[in-house]
Order: structure tokens, then sequence, then C-alpha cells
């Protein structure tokens, strides 16, 4: 069997084990950074590394997994980004509603959707403000829960931003009550699930990228019916929506995006 006819196996066992569809991401990345994985792990291919790892070893599934999600972020990060959120973006929510809806899509272990949090709730009782955060990965998304992080999160956020947000322990910071009780997180495949509805904002940064057009072209149209009129996408520094009228959203700042209308 050949390199393109190994993956191509690799790809539909992978589908009809996990549910995910390996040839919506972009080939060549994804391609590369799997094959790295099943090298490491003393594999000859990608058949053996699905036959005699992934269907036996549920944490040679979760290191396929992790290697195919990037888990990496930090609160406030790109702060010039979350200044313009608190801002421009906020504030015009605001003038408009008493109640918001968020939802943070691919949040990997959290911190984007705690630091929506942690910003409106300088602005708007928490209790008026409901955050969904999702991903396709279950580890991310207990880490998120546990609200625990390590000194290289939260090392943008100034230290009495951190006094007012987390408790400090012997090893890092865990996150308050009142902001942990703010979000609410479940799995979520962006490709195959229903999609929240009824949303003022959705976070996805440095998501989309990993996508191949087509299957970026229906997350998009995705996130236009899960919004409201008037909400807002808000995506990563690598993410430019070209032509954003073709799902139904107009610019409203630097990788902001406005929902214009349903399509």
């Amino acid at each position: 069997m050949d390199m393109e006819e190994d993956y191509r196996y690799f790809k539909a066992a992978i589908l009809e084990r996990t549910g995910i569809d390996l040839s919506l991401y972009k080939e060549r990345q994804m391609k590369r950074r799997l094959e790295s994985l099943y090298k490491r792990h003393r594999f000859r291919s990608f058949r053996a590394f699905f036959h005699e790892g992934v269907l036996n070893d549920p944490a040679l599934l979760q290191a396929f997994l992790d290697k195919m999600t990037i888990n990496v972020s930090e609160f406030y990060r790109n702060k010039k980004r979350w200044d313009f959120f608190e801002e421009v973006i906020l504030a015009e929510l605001l003038q408009k509603r008493e109640k918001l809806k968020f939802w943070s899509a691919a949040c990997s272990s959290g911190e984007e959707a705690y630091t929506a949090a942690i910003i409106t709730d300088k602005h708007l009782d928490l209790a008026n403000v409901s955050i969904v955060a999702t991903d396709i990965d279950t580890k991310a998304l207990k880490k998120a829960d546990a609200g625990f992080y390590k000194e290289v999160a939260v090392r943008d956020m100034p230290n009495e931003e951190k006094q007012r947000v987390f408790v400090q322990e012997a090893n890092g910071y865990r996150i308050k009550p009142m902001f942990k009780e703010a979000v609410r997180f479940q799995r979520c495949n962006l490709l195959t699930d229903l999609y929240p509805r009824g949303n003022d904002l959705i976070i996805c940064r440095n998501t989309l990228i990993y996508f191949t057009g087509k299957a970026k072209e229906g997350i998009l149209h995705g996130f236009n019916r899960a919004l409201k009129n008037g909400g807002f996408l808000f995506v990563g520094n690598t993410e430019q929506i070209f032509s954003p009228e073709t799902y139904g959203f107009e610019q409203a700042g630097d990788f902001f995006y406005r929902k214009r209308n349903a399509l």
C-alpha cells in the first residue's frame, strides 16, 4: 500500500471509529502532524497505527485527538483584540440587550471563554450572561471545567486582575466560582453537530485555518445561523474572512464580523 492509499485508509477508519472526517481538514498539515505522531510511537504506517494503536489503546486515541486539535491558548490572548471587544463590541451589545449569550467554539482548555466572562463581568452581572464553550477534545474540556491554570496561561494579566479572578495555589491559579459557574462546557464537533443557537457573540479563534475551504464555508454559514441578528463573530489573527457578505456578515473591526441577515 502506497502512502496516499495508507492515509486514505486511515481517514476512512477514523471516520467510522470516531465520526471525525479528516478529509475536511487541510491534508498537508494534518497528514504531516499525524505522521510524526505514529512514527514517534514506532508504528510503520497509518494502517498499523490505527489497528495496533488507536483501536486498542485509549491513550493513543487521545494522543491522536491532541495532535489534530492544537490546544494552545492563554487568557487575553492578543490583548488588543480583547480591548476592542470590551470597548466597541461589548459596548454595542449592551446598548441593545440586558442579557447576553456567548458561544466559545473550539474552546480548547477554556481560557477564551473565561476571558469573555472576566471582561463582561466588569459591565454586566454574570447572572445575566450565558456562556457555552465547546470543543471536540474531551480531555481539553475536562481541563477547562477544572479551571486550574499554570503561570504561562495568565502571564498577560495584571496582578490586580489575577487577584480578582483567581485563587492562587501552590502550582498555579484556580478560577473563582463566580466565573467558573458562568461557563458551561460540552463536546461539539463543528463539522457534524448542531450548533447552539441565539448567540450574541461567537468566539472561534485560530481554528478555521485547519479546515479545507469547503468545510470552512459550511462552518461560517452555520455560525451565521447560530447568531442573533446584529450578533458578532470573533476570529483569530490569521483568519480574515474575505467577502464576508457571502456568509451574511459585515466587517465590524479587525477580526470581528457582524451578522447582517439570516441566509
